[in-house]
């Protein structure tokens, strides 16, 4: 019997609908290479670097961007339709290389800073090189500084499961759409 004035016991701490896989650990070029989707989240070996992993990853996007517009050169619709594709590949990758991690937002998954730079670069481009370079410094300030609704996007969705995949793509893309804007205002001034 519960004496009259006991505070009930707390209740166990919520579970995730999905827990990791695993024990938390850091992605190395062993684990990149055991699944697709890890090839995926970590930006092919982008977000393996040692040092500012989003950064490398940010870089290794607007290199790729180059890339495909020199040798490709898709059309508007294309680019919509490749980012869209990165964007919804890059949320199941997320999702998984985080649960196999064990991790909910690894530093180490940059495909969100891949797919949010592509969308920052096809929205402003053509640029020259210090414009694209002006939108590099900005997307990284607003990625890495999170701040307002960037860190409001950070938080909403954290966990395992779609969720995780969902939250870990969610920051970057508010942090491209804030980056846009800036241009937009530099620009209409």
């Amino acid at each position: 019997m519960t004496p009259p004035f006991a505070t009930p016991p707390d209740p166990a701490p919520p579970h995730p609908p999905h827990p990791p896989a695993a024990a938390p650990q850091r992605a190395t070029a062993r684990f990149m290479r055991s699944h697709g989707a890890h090839w995926v989240a970590l930006g092919f070996g982008s977000g393996l670097s040692p040092v500012a992993p989003g950064t490398a990853g940010t870089l290794w996007a607007w290199l790729a961007f180059l890339l495909i517009q020199t040798v490709w050169a898709p059309s508007a619709l294309q680019w919509g339709l490749l980012i869209a594709l990165a964007l919804g590949l890059g949320w199941w990758a997320c999702t998984l290389t985080a649960r196999h991690l064990g991790v909910a937002d690894p530093g180490q998954v940059v495909i969100d800073e891949i797919a949010a730079f592509w969308l920052v670069l096809w929205l402003v481009m053509p640029a020259g090189l210090g414009a694209q370079c002006a939108a590099f410094v900005l997307f990284r300030f607003f990625d890495a500084a999170k701040p307002g609704p960037v860190a409001w996007a950070d938080r909403l969705f954290k966990g395992f499961g779609w969720r995780a995949g969902l939250g870990i793509m969610l920051d970057d893309l508010v942090a491209a759409f804030c980056t846009l804007a800036v241009i937009a205002l530099w620009r209409f001034w």
